[in-house]
């Protein structure tokens, strides 16, 4: 398992464009852009090489804004930076006490704010996996 299989999974991929479950327009594997409609057709290739910027946009957002992030193991990385990826940066940094949980290495806290969230409710098996994998530090 890595964060790019991760994505596809929990994504899935859609080569017109369509409405997500917030009622925004959105392609591929989950890519959202102000120029993308709903008569917006892609290719498979186009939705895999955009799927490989936004990894590499969310990853370095990710970076720049957790300077600790590097210090985590893959899987537990790849929970921010997946949260980034479907919350945005600026999502993502509103959990304060979870990524203090999770730079203290206080792993069940944290699961555990990801759980009691407002995305969790949203979304609620991809946040149940999510947590799991930040609380074990393994794949899930």
């Amino acid at each position: 398992m890595n964060l790019k299989t991760q994505l596809k999974e929990f994504e899935g991929c859609r080569l017109n464009g369509y409405l997500d479950t917030l009622g925004i327009v959105t392609i591929g594997y989950g890519h959202v852009d102000p120029s993308i409609t709903l008569d917006t057709e892609w290719t498979q290739e186009q939705a895999e090489a955009q799927l490989d910027a936004d990894i590499a946009e969310k990853t370095a957002q990710a970076r720049k804004a957790i300077p600790w992030l590097d210090k985590l193991n893959e899987p537990r990385q790849a929970v921010l930076i997946g949260m980034c990826f479907q919350l945005g940066l600026a999502g993502l940094l509103g959990f304060n006490r979870t990524l203090g949980s999770v730079r203290d290495e206080r792993w069940d806290d944290a699961a555990n704010g990801m759980l009691m969230s407002k995305w969790c409710k949203q979304t609620p098996q991809r946040c149940r996996r999510m947590a799991a994998q930040m609380a074990t530090g393994e794949w899930q």
